[in-house]
């Protein structure tokens, strides 16, 4: 059995770009609107969901068991035809396990990473990721492709390793 820890390093737009967009207010993307009562913070994220006739689907996800720290890694998963979005309705904080797309990642590819005040992330496609790890009970509005969770989902167990987070 492989044992290792991984440290939880902070989210930033630099450190994930490898693994998809980190979604947040940008003042240099926001523009005035309605009069100039709201600020529109304006294309954050590549939202990716249309091949092989995909359609964007917008969901909530309910977290109804928080995680708690150190946390063990279960399994990573991807979705090869589309990218996964995942934006905390409050100032949640999560886990964001993530490995390069490519065949299935060694447990030295893993990196994590800890999203705050409400900053969500939109994961590329093929880009391997474990399940939501909210801290928090929360919720998350998910943008993804709407289709049958087995098309677009190949998962990965990682019951031989132990991988824990802190």
């Amino acid at each position: 059995m492989a044992r290792c820890e991984i440290k939880a390093e902070e989210l930033t737009s630099k450190g994930f770009a490898a693994f998809g967009d980190v979604i947040e207010r940008d003042p240099g993307a926001s523009v005035a609107i309605n009069g100039g009562d709201v600020l529109r913070h304006h294309d954050l994220a590549k939202v990716d969901v249309t091949a092989d006739g995909g359609r964007p689907v917008i969901s909530i996800f309910q977290v109804l068991k928080p995680a708690t720290l150190p946390f063990r890694l279960r399994l990573m998963e991807r979705h090869l035809l589309s990218s996964q979005a995942f934006v905390p309705l409050a100032g949640s904080t999560y886990l964001v396990a993530v490995a390069p797309p490519g065949p299935k990642p060694g447990i030295d590819a893993v990196r994590c990473f800890v999203a705050r005040d409400g900053t969500g992330i939109n994961l590329h496609p093929g880009v391997w990721h474990h399940p939501l790890i909210a801290l928090d009970a929360s919720d998350f509005l998910v943008i993804d492709r709407g289709t049958t969770f087995d098309e677009d989902c190949e998962t990965m167990s990682l019951s031989g390793n132990d991988i824990l987070v802190s």
